[in-house]
């Protein structure tokens, strides 16, 4: 983006249009954002394999077609056949693989979860550091103004012999370096605009103020981490995965059942050599068959095994998910406590800096205070306006994430319901 586009980008922000709320960024990127997108794909298409499972259990059929030569039979010839099986007794094949099928489905859905919330934190993020550098913009526009008023009373004072020429640039210095800053931070911001573009589906022109609380916020620490026992979507993503595993070693046993099934053939056959148009008569036939495996060279013995060491590794991976939940809840909630406190105090020390500010003003005029009273002064609200904003973006940051580590980052936070 250029500069002069970037500018004319800010023109736009002070017109009278709907500011875009954090909801709205929300429902643009549940509706747009690629990487949602994807996970939905691969959690429908994993869906499949139940239905793939439960139909080896189901009435199959199939033809088959051919036509050759037979020097030893009767010459040219072609055969069709149709035949159709239904298995009655599967030895658990069908219902272990339904099983771990479904378990394995409901382990996607629980990632599909943590991946909307992983978004949903990104945009959260994107949200609060474009909120905050929009104002960080405003802040340094809005004090090259007051500079500017305090640089013409300074010069008007200088002229009348009631300042010095150090007064003065001492104010056009400090204008100077709040001009600097403020490039600074338009490149910043367009950097961060990009990248809140690339993750709702849309350029954003002005940002409406983002909720100061997000909802269903945990009361306190034992509440967050026993919810997130429970609600965590990795947890239970590694858990259903535990369950699958467990019914694959069921599976592989399985394979070493009897099976029964109902099996029929139907079929006809013709001679098409020149001197004997011969037909055959067509035949069929049906009946039950037995299957048993008797040795499979140690196959089906070593797929238990596998499916057991698979299982213990599993359960390992459950413990590795505990503990993970128990660790970002715990840092989640220490960095939200510190942030909504410092939130606090950061509005505190706006209001105490606003005062000083319009108190030196109001001194200076009086000749009771220098110029370099009224400098640190307008430095100390500049510095307390922008703690302020940092703070509110990063109070957001930081509920955010404590939602998600708990398992409740979902649109409902947002009241999208």
């Amino acid at each position: 983006m250029s500069r002069a586009h970037f500018l004319a980008g800010i023109v736009l922000v002070a017109t009278p249009v709907r500011a875009e709320t954090l909801q709205d960024a929300i429902t643009a990127a549940y509706g747009s954002n690629p990487v949602l997108a994807a996970a939905r794909a691969r959690r429908e298409a994993l869906g499949e394999t139940i239905e793939q499972a439960r139909a080896e259990g189901r009435l199959s059929a199939s033809t088959e077609v051919s036509a050759g030569y037979d020097r030893l039979d009767y010459g040219r010839g072609a055969r069709a056949t149709i035949g159709a099986s239904l298995p009655i007794w599967t030895g658990g094949r069908v219902a272990t693989a339904v099983h771990a099928a479904r378990a394995e489905v409901s382990a996607a859905d629980d990632d599909l979860r943590d991946t909307e919330a992983a978004v949903l934190q990104n945009v959260v993020g994107a949200y609060a550091d474009l909120m905050y550098f929009q104002q960080a913009v405003e802040v340094s526009r809005v004090a090259l103004e007051r500079l500017d008023r305090q640089a013409a009373e300074t010069q008007s004072r200088y002229d009348l012999g009631d300042a010095t020429g150090t007064d003065v640039a001492q104010l056009l210095a400090q204008r100077a370096s709040v001009a600097a800053t403020l490039v600074d931070t338009e490149g910043a911001l367009a950097g961060v605009a990009a990248t809140y573009a690339m993750l709702v589906g849309h350029e954003a022109v002005r940002l409406a103020p983002a909720p100061s609380t997000l909802a269903n916020l945990p009361g306190s620490l034992a509440d967050a981490r026993k919810t997130a026992d429970t609600e965590n979507p990795l947890i239970g993503a590694r858990r259903d995965v535990a369950e699958a595993s467990h019914a694959r070693i069921a599976q592989a046993r399985a394979q070493a059942a009897p099976t029964l099934s109902i099996e029929g053939l139907y079929g006809y056959s013709r001679s098409l050599e020149e001197a004997d148009r011969r037909g055959y008569a067509s035949a069929a036939a049906g009946g039950l068959t037995f299957r048993l495996p008797l040795l499979t060279g140690g196959l089906i013995a070593s797929r238990v095994r596998q499916a057991e060491s698979v299982l213990r590794a599993d359960q390992y991976e459950v413990e590795v998910a505990v503990r993970e939940a128990v660790r970002s809840t715990d840092a989640s909630w220490a960095t939200s406590v510190a942030a909504s406190r410092r939130l606090k105090a950061n509005a505190e020390e706006v209001a105490a800096a606003e005062r000083a500010l319009k108190g030196v003003q109001a001194e200076y005029a009086l000749n009771l205070r220098s110029t370099l009273d009224i400098l640190l002064a307008d430095q100390s609200l500049r510095a307390a306006q922008l703690s302020l904003a940092r703070s509110t973006a990063d109070a957001l940051i930081a509920q955010a994430a404590l939602l998600r580590a708990i398992g409740r980052l979902s649109r409902s936070a947002f009241g999208n319901g």
